[in-house]
């Protein structure tokens, strides 16, 4: 679904160039849920940038498949002045695919995941937790193949980080969907992904990558016996 082959990304401005991603290697098969993890400012989000087409790369090459691309940021960007149902729609507006099929399937996918009585409500109605949910429903309402997920749950408490991140993971793999995640949170990747990657400080490479094979949910992944063995792993690669 998406592959980066040697890719190599450098920022140029006015005082100078800055290298943030350099002979950058990577997959995400079809059906994936992979998480890329790495030192703060070593580039995750330019990674985001690039998977979207929003950069393009220096060097190297960046394979996509033919599906289309959804981006769900740090925080919801819900508009208050807009009810949760107009919310969900506006990606049906951007793309020029507003029609009544398409906003019946967007309500569908709403209502099947817990927003039925919701989506006469504004945001400010809504807690963060479900906010987040009403977010990955308006990302998935044009129906893109790969999701590009920027620290969704960054801006969340505990609590409701943990719940959120359960709701998102069971969402995207009940909907078949492909996910790219980046996160500086260990657990969090571990909890939801089949694949790690692990990036160097800037400009980043891959320094390791890691199937996740045991449990299924976040919430098995957490009380599994592996689970502190390889944070652990991952902290150690991190340096942290």
């Amino acid at each position: 679904m998406l592959e980066f082959d040697k890719i190599s990304y450098t920022y140029h401005t006015k005082s100078g160039e800055t290298a943030a991603v350099r002979d950058l290697s990577f997959k995400v098969e079809k059906g994936q849920f992979v998480s890329v993890i790495g030192p703060s400012g070593c580039g995750k989000s330019t990674i985001l940038s690039l998977a979207a087409g929003l950069l393009s790369p220096s060097s190297g090459k960046i394979i996509r498949g033919s599906g289309e691309f959804g981006y769900m940021l740090q925080r919801d960007a819900l508009f208050e002045w807009r009810t949760v149902e107009q919310n969900i729609y506006l990606p049906l507006e951007v793309k020029k695919r507003n029609t009544a099929e398409m906003r019946a399937k967007a309500c569908a996918l709403a209502e099947k995941y817990g927003l039925k009585d919701f989506l006469k409500k504004s945001p400010s109605q809504l807690s963060g937790g479900m906010r987040q949910r009403v977010a990955l429903i308006r990302t998935l309402a044009a129906e893109p193949e790969i999701l590009l997920l920027d620290e969704p749950f960054s801006a969340l408490d505990y609590q409701t980080r943990l719940e959120v991140c359960d709701d998102v993971q069971s969402i995207i793999k009940s909907e078949k969907k492909t996910a790219l995640l980046v996160t500086h949170d260990i657990s969090e990747a571990i909890a939801l992904s089949d694949k790690i990657v692990v990036l160097t400080a800037r400009p980043a490479h891959v320094l390791a990558e890691h199937e996740i094979t045991f449990a299924f949910t976040p919430k098995d992944r957490r009380n599994d016996s592996h689970f502190a063995g390889t944070f652990e792993v991952l902290r150690k690669e991190l340096g942290i």
